[in-house]
């Protein structure tokens, strides 16, 4: 098999062909690391690598193969793990500066869980500074480029993974989704990506009891999503909030003939650029032509879901890193710190008042998935931004309009999504799926957003969509 399609090959294909012995673990990683070793230098997505040990832990994988051993669940399969994510014993910059030399004693729990099931970590993935952007570009890294056209960025703030995943650098690939940190990059590189909902996967010990972040898989098909989020779910010591008992993904997702689906192209405020809402129109078709019922709902929500997930993302940021804000302030790229002082204004009140935003929303959405199997929507309002987008400029625009808040350049960093609100409704599961490509050649994306905890009626809807509609074949031109 050419190194290309080895590098393209799914995690359960790679799998079965270890265990049947017509494939080994060096075979697939040397594939990898040669072409992270072609591309990366095209796009940028990787920090530090790891290619002579990760050869040496393919070579022992390829031996407990061989001699027939119990292996672990992800045995031998490549990964790289965002740079965001603490990794023991390995430097972890958060994309910034002051953290450059920066080296954790403990990882995060399902990072651990990863490397314990087996899989190998050739590469640590570029995020923007402290992943507070969707723009995966900071001081101490450069710019990560869109595979699909490099005068575009990936998203962000998972971006690197985005563009390992796309570009077949890696099997597998970790995120972490704050506010469509996962899901972003997902629409913008033509890969899936899925947020748990709160609770499914343990945080990590700097967050506790967040409920905006997730840590999640990314991925070039479902099936291997559902393998790498089988072993990162479960309850955790380091997390209190962890969910018992674990879920699995089944193995075999069903057809989901008859679903009543809710779309809504906009959330009731967002301007959508017109190529993407066409895309999502001719995805939404495929739903139809699998027997599903597509009916548009009005969620009614407005910008106010803008101010309240501003309000806990800033707040929060100020809360973890304001002590030593004098001494790390001019260490700090400028959008940085332009989050970190408007979080400093924040009051405990405007904080507190934030939760009844997300019950008022809440009040609206229930009732639609109650009656709807899943609610779809577009990943993002448009299919990426320029390589060099200001993420301060104001005068940024869809379908010749200022988006919403343009006026306040604080909000410009999320205004081109359709992410952050199912963060303040963290208790869903949502995916992200492609849906086709913008004539500028960047991927675009819809998002299955699932009834609360049911993580499984959205792995059976994207399962169902990609057999209809399987966008593996389509890899960047590089």
């Amino acid at each position: 098999m050419a190194s290309d399609e080895l590098c393209y090959m799914t995690a359960t294909e790679a799998i079965e062909r270890f265990r049947a012995k017509t494939l080994s673990p060096v075979e697939l990683m040397s594939a990898v690391i040669a072409r992270s070793e072609a591309v990366n230098p095209k796009v940028n997505a990787y920090t530090y690598t790891f290619y002579d040990r990760a050869l040496e832990q393919a070579r022992a994988a390829e031996r407990a193969y061989a001699a027939g051993d119990e292996t672990r669940p992800l045995e031998g399969l490549p990964v790289v793990i965002k740079d965001f994510h603490a990794v023991k014993g390995e430097i972890t910059t958060f994309g910034s500066r002051i953290y450059a030399d920066h080296v954790p004693d403990f990882s995060a729990p399902t990072v651990e869980r990863l490397l314990d099931s087996g899989t190998i970590m050739h590469a640590r993935t570029t995020s923007p500074e402290m992943a507070h952007a969707p723009h995966t570009r900071s001081e101490l890294w450069g710019a990560t480029r869109n595979p699909w056209n490099l005068d575009y960025g990936p998203g962000g703030s998972s971006g690197g993974a985005g563009a390992a995943i796309a570009t077949g650098m890696t099997t597998l690939a970790d995120g972490t989704d704050g506010g469509g940190s996962i899901r972003i990059p997902a629409g913008s590189c033509g890969i899936f990506g899925f947020k748990p909902p709160f609770g499914r996967n343990p945080t990590d010990r700097d967050h506790p009891r967040e409920s905006l972040l997730h840590y999640g898989p990314m991925t070039r098909c479902v099936s291997d999503a559902a393998l790498m989020q089988n072993v990162m779910a479960g309850p955790h010591r380091d997390d209190i909030c962890s969910i018992r008992p674990k879920l699995e993904i089944p193995e075999t997702l069903e057809p989901i003939k008859g679903w009543k689906i809710a779309f809504s192209m906009d959330l009731g405020y967002i301007e959508v650029d017109d190529e993407v809402q066409k895309n999502t129109c001719d995805a939404l078709q495929t739903f139809r032509d699998l027997g599903c019922t597509v009916n548009e709902v009005d969620l009614g929500w407005s910008t106010a879901a803008l101010d309240a997930w501003t309000v806990i993302w800033e707040g929060l940021f100020w809360a973890l890193v304001g002590p030593d804000y004098p001494r790390i302030k001019y260490d700090l790229e400028g959008f940085v710190r332009g989050i970190l002082e408007r979080g400093s204004q924040h009051s405990l009140s405007r904080f507190y008042r934030t939760n009844l935003v997300r019950g008022e929303m809440y009040s609206t959405l229930a009732p639609i998935l109650e009656e709807h199997d899943i609610l779809i929507c577009p990943t993002n309002a448009l299919p990426g931004l320029p390589i060099d987008q200001d993420l301060a400029d104001t005068g940024l625009r869809i379908n010749g309009k200022p988006v919403t808040g343009s006026n306040h350049p604080g909000d410009m960093y999320v205004q081109w999504q359709l992410n952050y609100p199912f963060n303040l409704m963290s208790e869903c599961p949502v995916a992200s799926v492609p849906s086709g490509f913008a004539s500028n050649g960047v991927p675009t994306g819809i998002q299955l957003v699932g009834r609360t905890y049911d993580d499984v009626s959205v792995f059976r809807a994207a399962a169902d969509y990609e057999r209809a509609r399987p966008w593996a074949q389509h890899r960047p031109p590089l």
